[in-house]
């Protein structure tokens, strides 16, 4: 691992999950996510202390345990670092365990669940301009992947996006992501080309976009999911269970799944049969016991 200079203060540590770090003038710097466990969290501590930086702030883009399982780590081995989040998230960003939950619809089978280190975090941030140890920060709302998922424009326009949008390289290997609301994931894809900056890191990316190369990253996220809405409107022509439903997408798009994907896609294909339902475009049945969706009209 190593720090990579972005422009200014920001960096980043490109990593499994990448984290964010602006270096202030004192040599505190504020991470923006933390990586999925303590080992992980050790190793970017190293390179930290390589560079005489020692954590003070914290922000999550969102909740999901590769974003902000470190947290505890740099709490514990920096006392008073403070994450620092928007009211929006609390509920998720308190309870990070609570994916699996949702993923499973009740206490998760062993195999969905997932050790979430706990932390505390204070919910001081404002949408908009926020100032952080004398520098200003603007914060946006980029729903969509996960609840109150945030994103973070440094002082030098550098934006960290956390999974607001995905890499080609992510859509090749899995081309049906997680998404957990369609209609906030197509918005927020179309204001990515709004946003006041002029650089941009996702949280899985093997590069820092600029404004030409993130449109063309919109273009394909919008392309792929659409894609995908366009194919599973046309499989509700004939009455699905939502099973029924992962199976086909599964079987029509070369996709592999172990029980945790299964549960992941099977949470995005509700997300999928929530669009269409508060559109009008699909209505439900409920026959010797199996409930069925097809396409009206």
């Amino acid at each position: 691992m190593e720090l990579i200079k972005i422009k200014g203060g920001a960096y980043y540590i490109p990593a499994p999950t990448n984290m964010g770090v602006y270096v202030f003038k004192d040599k505190h710097c504020l991470l923006v996510d933390t990586c999925l466990d303590n080992s992980e969290a050790r190793q970017i501590d190293g390179v930290l202390q390589q560079h005489g930086l020692r954590p003070k702030y914290i922000i999550n883009t969102h909740s999901h345990l590769d974003h902000c399982n470190g947290n505890h780590y740099f709490q514990t081995a920096y006392p008073g670092c403070q994450v620092l989040g928007h009211a929006s998230g609390r509920l998720f960003l308190d309870n990070p365990g609570l994916l699996s939950v949702i993923l499973f619809s009740t206490s998760p089978i062993k195999g969905l669940q997932k050790k979430a280190h706990p932390f505390t975090a204070q919910y001081l941030l404002n949408w908009g301009v926020n100032k952080i140890n004398d520098e200003k920060f603007t914060i946006l709302s980029l729903e969509g992947h996960a609840p109150a998922q945030i994103g973070i424009v440094t002082p030098e326009k550098v934006c960290f996006l956390g999974d607001a949008i995905f890499s080609r390289g992510i859509l090749d290997k899995y081309s049906l992501p997680y998404l957990y609301d369609i209609a906030g994931s197509l918005d927020t894809l179309q204001r990515l080309r709004e946003i006041d900056a002029d650089q941009f890191v996702a949280g899985h990316a093997d590069q820092v976009y600029d404004r030409a190369e993130l449109g063309q990253l919109v273009d394909c996220n919008l392309d792929n999911l659409n894609r995908y809405l366009e194919q599973a409107l046309e499989l509700l022509e004939h009455p699905l269970t939502r099973e029924d439903l992962l199976e086909n997408l599964a079987v029509l798009n070369n996709l592999e799944l172990n029980l945790a994907e299964y549960h992941i896609l099977l949470a995005t294909v509700s997300a999928f049969i929530k669009y269409f339902y508060e559109r009008g475009a699909i209505e439900f049945s409920i026959t010797g016991g199996r409930l069925y969706y097809y396409r009206t009209g």
